[in-house]
């Protein structure tokens, strides 16, 4: 059974792992089958993304590190019942693509399983 602390620690890998950019570290924190979702709103235009396994997530994660920096990451809230964990948290997002920071807030939904995230479903509103 994965305990609070075991959660916790979990969410600062994450975390810290994907402000660095570091895409190994982010991969390894979630399962081989788990399911990752991004939902969000910008200036242009609406965004939902699904994938489920490895062989799907990796690559969105990758174009997701390689395009956007993360700066002045901020923890607001954090939730955790049993093995589930929400986090709002706010971030300056930098596009490598466009050279625009964008000031964003997000909310993550996360299940876990035997230590690894096994369902992660990202909410964000560029403010």
């Amino acid at each position: 059974m994965t305990d609070r602390a075991e959660i916790e620690e979990l969410l600062l890998r994450l975390y810290a792992a994907r402000v660095r950019g570091e895409l190994a570290e982010v991969c390894a924190v979630f399962a081989e089958d788990a399911k990752f979702e991004i939902a969000g709103a910008s200036n242009v235009t609406p965004l939902a993304v699904t994938a489920v396994g490895v062989d799907k997530y990796r690559p969105l994660l990758e174009v997701m590190i390689r395009t956007f920096k993360l700066r002045n990451r901020e923890t607001l809230s954090v939730l955790i019942d049993g093995t589930k964990a929400a986090v709002h948290w706010r971030a300056d997002v930098y596009s490598r693509i466009t050279g625009t920071t964008v000031a964003t807030e997000l909310v993550d939904v996360i299940e876990t399983r035997g230590g690894r995230i096994a369902s992660y479903t990202e909410f964000f509103v560029a403010r």
